[in-house]
């Protein structure tokens, strides 16, 4: 099982190599290096040889009808068909079982700290293969339905941009604003790589405005790492950084005690699922509940609190809730009330 389990993740790395626009046609010994750097963290080859990756070629080609072409001016493989991916190709037996082999592996780790943060995630893909392990299953769907997440992109410059924090390197980008569309040129020394709602964020030092900035992996572009060695913020803390924020804003001002009301039926939400590590139950009424946190205020909690319409209430402090009442008179002529 596991040389067939290799064999599948070989087939993903190569089909994410193929389809990077930002380094086309890669040669077989940049395939050979990213297989062997994502599985077994070297690009030494004494792990995985050429003729390995050449077998693994043919094989996408005749199992999963892989349009994979080589360019002779480009010395480099490509798909012939730019919409190709394996990700659209459905799952036969084999990837099946490989697919379980690796759940309930990696559910034996869930407890250990480094991977305690994606117990969720594994418990999601072993309840998926538990619930049904079979490839003709298509009407599952019907009785079950998990949450799905579209990815935004981004992805393809973690381990670029890990390689750079891990080694204090200089990157060199084009980012493009959110507001304005305009893309310009940017020099950093990442930091810190962020998730959040599904997204990927990067912490760095911007080494021309010379302060602490975060981007967003998917407007990032033409992304390259330079050998110039970049000294970190000493004042940087990675676990304290974010400890007063919800979403990625953070602030060097000192965080606020925030107040606020809820409705009986929504505190039973929000405490399930608080807002804030530090949120807390203040006092239990008749018909609302009074909570309290510390935090930074930030557009993603101003939001949050919104999301609930009517049924919270901003206690403190003054200027949070100001706010809330103009957006809220905002939105009520919006809809002409």
């Amino acid at each position: 099982m596991p040389h067939i389990k290799n064999a599948l993740l070989r087939y993903r790395i190569i089909d994410r190599c193929l389809r990077n626009k930002y380094k086309p046609f890669p040669t077989k010994q940049i395939l050979r290096e990213a297989c062997e750097e994502a599985l077994f963290g070297s690009v030494d080859g004494d792990h995985i040889c050429d003729s390995t990756i050449e077998k693994d070629l043919f094989s996408m080609k005749i199992e999963h009808d892989a349009p994979i072409k080589y360019s002779r001016i480009d010395k480099g493989y490509y798909y012939s068909n730019k919409k190709f991916t394996l990700d659209d190709v459905p799952l036969n037996e084999e990837d099946l079982k490989a697919i379980k082999f690796a759940a309930y592996t990696l559910q034996q780790f869930r407890e250990v700290d480094m991977f305690k943060q994606f117990g969720s995630a594994i418990d999601k893909i072993v309840d998926r293969v538990a619930i049904s392990d079979k490839v003709t299953d298509n009407d599952m769907n019907d009785y079950v339905q998990f949450e799905t997440a579209v990815s935004v992109g981004g992805g393809e410059y973690l381990s670029q941009l890990l390689e750079a924090i891990q080694q204090s390197k200089a990157v060199y980008f084009d980012y493009e604003n959110y507001s304005t569309g305009i893309i310009k040129a940017r020099k950093v020394g990442p930091i810190l790589l962020k998730e959040y709602r599904n997204r990927w964020y990067l912490i760095s030092q911007d080494l021309i405005k010379g302060k602490i900035t975060t981007y967003g992996l998917d407007r990032i572009s033409n992304l390259s790492l330079s050998e110039e060695k970049v000294l970190k913020p000493i004042d940087f803390k990675p676990k304290n950084y974010f400890k007063y924020s919800i979403g990625i804003s953070s602030s060097e001002s000192d965080p606020e005690i925030i107040q606020f009301k809820a409705l009986n039926i929504a505190s039973k939400y929000i405490e399930s699922q608080p807002f804030h590590h530090s949120q807390k139950k203040v006092k239990q009424g008749k018909n609302k509940t009074l909570f309290e946190l510390e935090i930074f205020i930030s557009e993603e909690f101003v939001r949050s609190i919104l999301s609930f319409g009517g049924e919270i209430e901003v206690v403190s402090p003054k200027t949070l809730r100001n706010d809330i009442v103009e957006r809220l008179k905002i939105a009520s002529l919006t809809y002409n009330f």
